[in-house]
């Protein structure tokens, strides 16, 4: 049997499989890019090896099944990695020196972007930059300043491109942003940002490809070893699919093919339509998982029951008519692919679930898993027990609510920031639950997202204590319950013979780690299909 060998044997101090009832095994054998057989003898698998097996003996080291990161936006941080990186400054003039620099080398009148992984309470003056303040950066290029998926800043000079006025109506489930004095203030959230942003040109092919390889070999270098890209529109994948021929991507790829700046059927059908020919052109590295909507608003206009702390009159937006979703929702299920829907606010959650109920009503048989909720950020019994009952799974977020819960404290009130992402309950009442980082507004990373769900610590402390859950449950919604979401449990979540020889190795067991050690913890190794996705500088290597 073994007269083939393997093309790469692992031994190391503890394998955890994740198999309900294993052992931690002791050595991995893979050929190709599955395994093929484990052992709890460190030198059990010997026979495999052969003079062309990489054997990588690590006797300190702890193993792992790569993560998912079940929502996140790696395409952002593909555009991001050559942009302005504005998430290094602490103050309002070191964010406009950036630019100002950015400025010196680029051509008059060519867009500067800047990254978009930042929070305007980083920075001293604890507020976003204006329109007036980009112009004294640069007065000569139109600037983008991107916070998140949700919200823009622009100069005068993009906003004069754009067209917009004092008088420009705003987009239904937009805002177009003003100062105390009614003046055009450069801010741009959610439905108003498509009147800049389909202005901005896309960086050549070459360049794209780039910023997906390195943006990829960071998701990678934390434990990451697939992403489910929430945000994914047409010329993106289109984008991936180069990148995947070049090699150059360092995780797999499950995309959400965005609805974003769409408020009508018609529209959603004929993104369908350009989608028909990726339908049968997946592979295990890049494929399409389904459609995104968006429902609500995020940290700033997440639909509640309750009106906003900061403002009794402001109950936050919803971007689609619900009788319109349902359609447009039936449209995407109706040829067969699956949907995510963001639902930030309370409010958000229960209007999606009575336009999922309608869904599944009008269309039984659907398989289990076609209809997805996308953070759940306030779900309370009522909602999370329907959720359950309509099979509906969710993906949470415990990072999004570390980095931001100080600025959406000033929009909901402690309370409700403290009841975000309740992981507890969904686990205790059966939810198909799932998790990731939402970066950019959260930070990405294996064990970061680990310690976050089990200490439930936040930039202004722990938010919700009784929401946590345990470092085993907290794996499980990175692996076996990621895999499912994906229904690639048959492939991927755990380490057993014939399943993808997708896993991490660490220097230390994060199990045992303080919480303080684990926050920070990163691989010392990432391997995909049995291929070495990232190595630390310094790491042992295979002989």
């Amino acid at each position: 049997m073994n007269d083939h060998g393997a093309d790469l044997v692992v031994r190391a101090a503890a394998i955890h499989t994740l198999v309900p009832g294993q052992a931690p095994q002791r050595a991995l054998a893979v050929r190709g890019d599955r395994i093929v057989a484990l052992s709890a003898d460190p030198h059990g698998l010997d026979a495999w090896v052969s003079a062309r097996t990489a054997v990588h003996d690590l006797p300190g080291a702890t193993v792992l099944p790569a993560f998912d990161d079940t929502h996140t936006h790696l395409v952002f941080a593909g555009r991001s990695a050559h942009d302005v990186p504005v998430h290094k400054a602490r103050t309002i003039a070191e964010f406009l020196d950036l630019i100002r620099e950015r400025a010196a080398v680029t051509p008059d009148g060519e867009w500067i972007r800047t990254t978009t992984n930042w929070q305007e309470l980083n920075l001293a003056e604890r507020r976003m930059p204006t329109a007036v303040e980009l112009d004294r950066a640069t007065d000569r290029h139109p600037v983008l300043v991107k916070r998140g998926g949700h919200n823009d800043v622009v100069n005068s000079f993009a906003l004069r491109l754009a067209g917009i006025t004092e008088d420009t109506p705003v987009p239904p489930g937009g805002v177009i942003g003003r100062d105390a004095a009614g003046r055009l203030d450069g801010r741009l959230i959610d439905n108003a940002q498509g009147l800049v942003e389909r202005l901005v040109p896309v960086d050549d092919e070459a360049r794209q490809i780039d910023g997906l390889r390195l943006a990829s070999g960071q998701y990678a270098a934390t434990g990451i070893g697939t992403v489910r890209d929430a945000a994914v529109f047409l010329p993106d994948y289109r984008i991936l699919l180069a990148a995947r021929k070049a090699g150059a991507l360092r995780v797999r790829v499950r995309a959400m093919i965005a609805t974003f700046g769409m408020d009508s059927v018609a529209q959603v059908e004929d993104m369908l339509d350009a989608m028909e020919e990726w339908r049968y052109s997946a592979d295990p590295w890049l494929r399409v998982w389904g459609v995104k909507f968006g429902l609500d608003g995020g940290l700033e206009a997440g639909a509640t029951e309750q009106p906003y702390a900061c403002d009794h009159s402001f109950f936050g937006t919803l971007t689609w008519d619900p009788d319109v979703l349902v359609e447009a929702v039936e449209a995407v299920v109706r040829r067969g692919w699956r949907v995510g829907t963001h639902a930030y606010g309370d409010r958000a959650v229960r209007v999606l679930l009575d336009v999922y109920e309608r869904v599944l009503r009008n269309n039984p048989g659907l398989p289990a898993g076609t209809l997805v909720m996308e953070h759940g950020g306030l779900a309370g019994p009522e909602q999370r027990a329907r959720a359950v009952a309509l099979g509906v799974p969710v993906t949470i977020q415990q990072p999004l609510l570390h980095d931001a819960a100080e600025v959406e404290q000033g929009f909901w009130g402690p309370e409700r920031v403290a009841a975000l992402f309740p992981a507890r309950e969904w686990v205790d009442e059966g939810a198909s639950v799932s998790a990731g980082s939402d970066f950019p507004v959260g930070q990405f990373g294996a064990m970061r997202s680990v310690w976050g769900m089990t200490t439930r610590q936040t930039v202004i402390g722990v938010q919700g204590a009784e929401h946590a859950v345990s470092y085993d449950e907290a794996v499980a919604l990175h692996t076996g319950h990621a895999a499912r979401l994906s229904q690639e449990e048959n492939l991927r979540g755990c380490l057993a013979p014939g399943r993808l020889a997708d896993f991490t190795v660490w220097d230390r067991d994060p199990a045992t780690c303080s919480d303080q050690d684990r926050r920070d913890l990163n691989p010392t190794h990432t391997f995909l299909g049995g291929t070495l996705a990232w190595q630390k500088d310094g790491a042992a290597a295979g002989r």
